[in-house]
């Protein structure tokens, strides 16, 4: 390694960071993703001390004694808690840069939902500052998206994406660079998580967790009929006797389940191709539109859509990392991140 390259290395430390409902990814250029952990911090409330935060945060959940809480710091794209978010993003933000004492401060791209406002934006912002950042770039999630499934944002077509993601869902038409249509929704892949227990509560009088609830829509959910059945087996709690107790469900229960969250979806997409300018209208038939987000990989989505616009529909190449990936490309090119920043 030259001198130089060793004196950059220790210098910069330039960082994408996709700060999200379910999910927080780090992008440290020059390394890739360095961080990939749910957004969940626990904390002891008798001290205000932090338990653990990411992975070995989720694996307490519903786990904690009296004294320690779990805390979910985002809440439909947004910070809900100010002061959690930022200790979270500075603890994401250490271990991106592996406690290497870089020399500056570093530039921070974050990507954000396109329905957010002007004030919840300002308190993203803030939280990066507060967490050591020297600039902050403040990107909207589906034009990050954009960037890192490829595709030609800055010539004159219509690409229209659909990120569903923990909290929100965004759809955006993006041409020359820009927004020229969005909608977003606070509904997505939690909502279909609750959904989840909500139907198995009404059902079979069973009580289960957030945990539980994710792990039936990974094995079980679809938006479409699946080809072969599939079932599964459900531990919780039973309401009526307050013991544990199993059951088996398949997957068209689950479907049943989460069907008026997978439709909010749907009609949001019609919603958005209803007030899509016409010749931006053109392209997207030829073109399609591009899935992306972590809720794309619910079984047969796709096909569903497809089904109900009668467009191409397609799935970007890895849906959870698209966001932090065009993000990570953009501290690369600094004059179009400069163009589709957000002030």
């Amino acid at each position: 390694m030259s001198l130089w390259s060793w004196i950059k290395d220790r210098l910069f430390c330039d960082l994408a960071v996709d700060l999200g409902t379910a999910n927080t990814l780090v992008y440290l250029k020059g390394k890739g993703i360095v961080v990939q952990e749910p957004s969940i911090v626990v904390i002891n409330k008798q001290t205000g001390k932090i338990e653990a935060v990411g992975n070995r945060a989720k694996e307490m959940l519903g786990k904690t004694p009296n004294n320690v809480v779990a805390i979910k710091p985002m809440r439909d794209g947004v910070i809900a808690d100010f002061e959690i978010a930022e200790r979270m993003l500075d603890y994401f933000i250490k271990q991106a840069m592996d406690n290497r004492g870089f020399l500056l401060r570093p530039r921070i791209v974050i990507g954000i939902p396109t329905g957010i406002t002007q004030v919840e934006r300002r308190a993203v912002k803030d939280v990066a500052l507060r967490a050591k950042a020297s600039e902050v770039y403040i990107v909207e999630q589906p034009m990050a998206a954009a960037v890192g499934a490829d595709l030609p944002i800055s010539e004159p077509t219509g690409n229209m994406i659909v990120d569903v993601g923990g909290g929100t869902t965004d759809i955006a038409v993006i041409s020359l660079n820009g927004v020229v249509f969005n909608h977003s929704i606070r509904i997505a892949s939690n909502e279909m998580d609750e959904a989840i227990i909500q139907y198995l509560k009404k059902k079979y009088n069973l009580l289960i967790g957030e945990r539980t609830a994710e792990q039936v829509k990974i094995q079980l959910g679809s938006a479409y009929p699946l080809d072969e059945s599939l079932t599964m087996e459900i531990k919780g709690r039973d309401l009526r006797e307050g013991i544990p107790r199993t059951i088996v469900v398949d997957d068209q229960e689950i479907r049943e389940a989460i069907e008026e969250v997978v439709t909010a979806i749907i009609n949001a997409v019609r919603i958005a191709l209803e007030r899509t300018p016409p010749e931006l209208s053109a392209d997207i038939i030829d073109r399609g539109i591009i899935l992306t987000g972590g809720g794309s990989l619910l079984k047969n989505f796709d096909k569903r859509i497809r089904e109900e616009t009668q467009l191409p529909v397609f799935i970007t190449e890895d849906p959870l990392t698209s966001v932090v990936m065009g993000a990570g490309k953009l501290l690369d090119d600094l004059d179009l991140l400069k163009k589709i920043s957000l002030e």
